[in-house]
This record gives C-alpha cells, structure tokens and sequence, in this order.
C-alpha cells in the first residue's frame, strides 16, 4: 500500500500566469499531487530554479527541462520504494542531483516530488499531513499559525524601484485562527475603502501577494498610517501588530542602501528601523539587510534583537550552513522558511529544527509566484512553527493556505492552540 507505482510530471501555471511544476505521485492509496512555487526577490543563495531559456516559449521561462528530469532521471530510480521512506528519497533526488545548489535536476524539480512524496506518506499511513508531518519533524502538532498578512505590496510585488516590499498585519490579539484571519479580512476590507477613497480605482491595484499596490504612496510611514487607519475603522486597534518585508537586496547597491530619493549606509539603515519601530507597532522586520551585509545584520539584532523578531529570508535561504553562520554571529534571531529555496522536505524540517533548537523562531512562508497546493498549511502546524507567511486574504493561490488552516483548527478542536501574543 505504500510502493511507488508512478511519478509524472507537467508543465502548468503558477499565479504569475508563469510555467511552474506539478508531479503526480502514485501508490495504491491513490494519486498525489504538489505543484512547487516561485519567488521574484530570490536571494542570490538559493537552489537553483531550472528554465529553459527558449525565448520562443513564456518568454524564456519554461520548464520542460525541469519536468524532463523528473520524468526520466529521477522517476525510475524511486518507482518501487516505499514512500513513507521520507529521508531516504529525498536523500537519493540529492545523490542523483550531485551538486551544491541543484542545478543538474533543478529544485523545481526535486521539490514536487518530495512534497507528492509525503502526501503519499501520509495517505498510507493513515493520518492527516500536518499530522504525518508531525511525525517526520518530531512534534505534536496542535499549534495554528499567527498569520502575516501583506495587505500593502512595494518592491518587486508591485512593480516598483527601491522600494519597501511588504507591510504586513499580524492579528496577535485573536483567540483563534479563524478569529485572526476574520480580524485580517475586515481590516483589509476597511484598508481598501480607505485607498478607494483617496486614490479612486488605482489605489485598490493588487499586487503579486493580494495585497494593494498603490503606486500614489511611496513613502512607509503614510503606509503604516493606512494600515492602523484601517485597523481602527475596523475595530481592532491594539489587537493587530504590524511586521514587515523591505527585501532590502534590492535596494542595495555597492555597500549603499536606496529607498526612493534617499541613500543610506548599513548603520544608517538600522537606525531607520529603530525609529520605525519606536512609532509604530513593529513586531517583526524580515531582510531588513543584504544578504551578505553580515556586519550590519550583527548590529541590528544588538540593537532590536531584544524587542522584536529579526527575520532572515535571503540571508539564510532554508539553508542549514547558513542559519549556522548567522547563529555563530547572532545576526538574527529567527528564519523565513522556504520549501523552494532549499529544494526537499527533509531539508527543509532540518533547517525548522536548527532554528528552534537554538531558541530561534521559524516562518514558513509562501512565495509571492504562487499556486493552489496548500502543502505549507499542513508544514506551519506539524512543525510548531507558530507563524505563518502567505499574502493578503485575496486570490485562491493566497486563501488556498488559510482555508486548510481554518480546516485544521476544525479539526483539532480543543486541542487547537493558537499562540496570539506569544508567537515568539
């Protein structure tokens, strides 16, 4: 009940309307299915997202070779084991891979699979992913996630220069997670009457993540403002912290930070989030730093470290030898946890692991090219994680994640535990 009768893949499409991959795995218990994301901001560190290159085909984008690999490489060596062997196959896609960063399959490739992989896995073993999941990672998985929801959209998200990225509600103050993600949709609600209002139909443009990407306001602090606006007007004021994004790699050139007109050192930089956060309600701040500006990041985990969450995404790409380093420097205190960038399932839970086992917080976190496999849903709660990032709560690729946690929560019952003000 647990052999590989199958695995196939196919081209199909991403929420950028992009060529992305989908692997079907099958066993007796049935056929399952992963499809594997793709982000804009990448960091420089990542596994290596295969394209054709063909300029005749979506622009170059396609991803026939990558499903070639899967299909021919990769497939024949696992049809015949037992795919609650989680571990092992993910360790064979890497054997047969070879290399540092995937590029001879692709972690677009080697990705769809371990994910189908372990849906499998939980199938013939007869409990619910998070829960299988759980089992994987060593954990009794009863905790919902705090959602971080970005309703405003900068950056690459929303076609935009030298910009903050992405401005996020976190509904600390709810009960539950049903509670939260109802507290984040009203706001958003209130978020874009408030943009309708002052900006007519171009300030409620969507970006890549769901949330609005007014091109009129380009300035963080008349962002905020908007935000606790809105948060207000729906009736949560003091209930819902904020928590931000500024993917600060793309707006660092030669040692200089630029947001909009203005230039400023890696020092200068931090001190421009210590007076953010003394103004606003600032809980969290991901990439607030280049991906390899170490010194910079060592100084603003002294100087917030002990007041809120340092959050390393490009710096530490899901990769162990990385949250190591920055472990060994204390230039963070918690990890973006991004199945993509690392490329396995396996990988993935080691780097959730070497997070917690040092005190640090993990979040799992979508990609802003995204698709309907709600598979991270499952990952936040069978790990513990306590946080979870996967946009605003608009569009299906976005609320796919939050209709499985509300399922789960369901499920759960009393045994639900939702951390609110405690997700550090």
């Amino acid at each position: 009940m647990s052999e590989i009768v199958s695995i196939k893949a196919r081209e199909v499409l991403d929420s950028r309307g992009n060529p992305t991959i989908e692997v079907d795995v099958t066993t007796d218990k049935g056929v399952f299915r992963a499809m594997t994301p793709s982000g804009a901001s990448a960091g420089q560190h990542e596994a290596l997202e295969l394209r054709d290159g063909d300029k005749t085909r979506y622009l170059g984008k396609g991803t026939l070779k990558a499903v070639e690999n899967v299909n021919k490489k990769i497939a024949p060596k696992l049809i015949g084991l037992d795919c609650r062997h989680q571990e092992s196959i993910d360790n064979l896609m890497l054997k047969i891979d070879g290399t540092e960063n995937k590029e001879k399959l692709g972690a677009n490739a080697v990705l769809p699979v371990s994910m189908a992989i372990t849906k499998a896995g939980a199938a013939a073993t007869g409990v619910p992913l998070y829960v299988y999941i759980g089992e994987l990672f060593g954990e009794i998985p009863f905790r919902l996630p705090v959602p971080m929801c970005n309703v405003i959209n900068g950056g690459k998200h929303a076609g935009q220069e030298n910009s903050i990225q992405e401005h996020m509600l976190m509904p600390t103050g709810a009960q539950t997670f049903t509670e939260g993600i109802r507290m984040i949709s009203e706001s958003y609600h209130h978020l874009a009457k408030l943009l309708k209002l002052r900006f007519g139909a171009g300030g409620v443009l969507i970006g890549d993540e769901g949330g609005f990407a007014p091109s009129q306001i380009v300035d963080i602090n008349d962002r905020l403002e908007l935000m606790l606006q809105a948060v207000e007007n729906a009736g949560y004021a003091g209930k819902m912290m904020i928590a931000l994004d500024p993917a600060s790699s793309e707006f660092f050139y030669d040692g200089i930070y630029k947001i909009g007109a203005k230039s400023f050192s890696g020092g200068e930089m931090v001190d421009f989030y210590v007076d953010l956060c003394r103004r606003y309600p600032i809980v969290s701040i991901e990439d607030g730093l280049a991906e390899d500006d170490w010194d910079s990041w060592v100084e603003m985990t002294k100087k917030l470290g002990r007041k809120i969450q340092i959050v390393g995404d490009d710096l530490f790409v899901t990769n162990t030898k990385r949250i190591q380093k920055g472990i060994e420097l204390q230039a963070a205190n918690s990890v973006l946890i991004k199945l993509n960038q690392i490329g396995s399932v396996t990988e993935t839970l080691n780097a959730i692991k070497m997070a917690q086992d040092q005190g640090w917080t993990a979040v799992v976190s979508h990609r802003s090219g995204e698709t309907e496999d709600a598979f991270i849903a499952d990952l936040v709660v069978g790990t513990s994680a306590g946080q979870i990032k996967t946009g605003a709560p608009a569009r299906s690729d976005r609320n796919a994640k939050y209709n499985q946690l509300i399922r789960i929560e369901e499920e759960l019952g009393s045994k639900a535990e939702y951390p609110g003000v405690d997700f550090r």
